[in-house]
């Protein structure tokens, strides 16, 4: 039995699944654009400054106003596209490879060894 789009569309849980899937990748985006993204950041921050200070000299008060609404709105509106794209896509985060986080197992291959574990894990009461 095989699926067509227009059957997985029709599932009553559909919708809320596109939602949840949506609003997770718009977190993930997002806290991997601030820190990943730093560097970029920098530039972007160095460009909107030049861009206010010449904005001023034109538009007194309204240039900073213009540069930095443009520049959130801007990454903000790349943000949303994404998540959307990767949510009607079908993506989900917890299939992805290089989220482990998201499935609960961040890192499986290593053990937790607490500072006093070496004095203490032996000693048996």
């Amino acid at each position: 039995m095989t699926f067509t789009q227009s059957q997985v569309i029709n599932q009553p849980d559909y919708g809320l699944k596109m939602l949840k899937s949506f609003v997770l990748w718009t977190g993930i985006l997002t806290v991997c654009l601030l820190i990943i993204g730093f560097p970029v950041g920098i530039l972007i921050v160095t460009v909107g400054s030049i861009l206010a200070l010449v904005l001023h000299a034109v538009m007194p008060g309204f240039g900073i106003l213009l540069v930095v609404g443009s520049f959130i709105g801007v990454q903000l509106a790349g943000v949303m596209t994404v998540a959307a794209m990767l949510a009607l896509k079908g993506v989900h985060p917890h299939e992805v490879s290089w989220l482990r986080w998201m499935s609960g197992n961040a890192n499986p291959r290593n053990k937790a060894t607490y500072a006093a574990c070496p004095l203490t894990c032996d000693i048996k009461p």
